[in-house]
């Protein structure tokens, strides 16, 4: 079975862990704590709340469809990103800040490991999947707003769906798809 690393728990990389429970075996990276406004608009419960958004959705995952995913409840960095990324088969890069973006493309370069990013403008009025040749991390700008009141969901849930689909199509065929996506509109590149 495929490891598959995300890095990232937050409106894109949980609903691609909802759509990848079937795909291989799931290892879950964030520091975050669920809150109430990431109920809104991130596959996350009001039963997760103040608790850890890894451990939090690995039992969601587990409780509702028997999926056992690894929970890793820490900040990814330059120091520790081997201890997180190791024996992964592809990481999923859906963090929202250069330092960690940049210390998991440096660790998949250096270990040949596939890396598809996605990432949302703070708008959220445009998306992007992307593998790490075409990918360029970008500072952070905006509000981050994208998650506080779930307007955005249906749009979420489509960008996680087309994570899911990239990681299937690279798995099954060995072939890089990227995304440009917005709410009215898919387009690959």
């Amino acid at each position: 079975m495929k490891k598959i690393v995300i890095v990232g728990l937050g409106a894109l990389g949980s609903h691609a862990a909802l759509a990848l429970r079937n795909i291989g075996s799931l290892r879950l990276v964030d520091f975050d704590k669920v809150e109430q406004k990431n109920t809104l608009a991130q596959f996350h419960t009001k039963q997760s709340l103040r608790r850890n958004k890894a451990q939090a959705l690995a039992q969601v995952l587990q409780g509702m469809w028997g999926v056992r995913a690894e929970a890793m409840p820490h900040k990814l960095t330059e120091p520790n990103a081997a201890t997180f990324l190791a024996g992964a088969d592809i990481v999923l890069d859906c963090t929202d800040n250069i330092a960690a973006r940049t210390a998991i493309k440096a660790f998949c370069d250096a270990n040949d490991i596939p890396l598809l990013h996605a990432a949302m403008s703070a708008d959220g009025l445009f998306a992007q999947i992307t593998w790490t040749e075409s990918f360029e991390a970008d500072p952070e700008t905006g509000d981050g707003a994208t998650c506080e009141d779930g307007v955005n969901l249906p749009f979420h849930v489509l960008v996680g769906g087309f994570v899911a689909q990239a990681v299937k199509t690279f798995f099954l065929q060995e072939k890089r798809q990227n995304f440009s996506l917005t709410p009215s509109g898919v387009m690959r590149v």
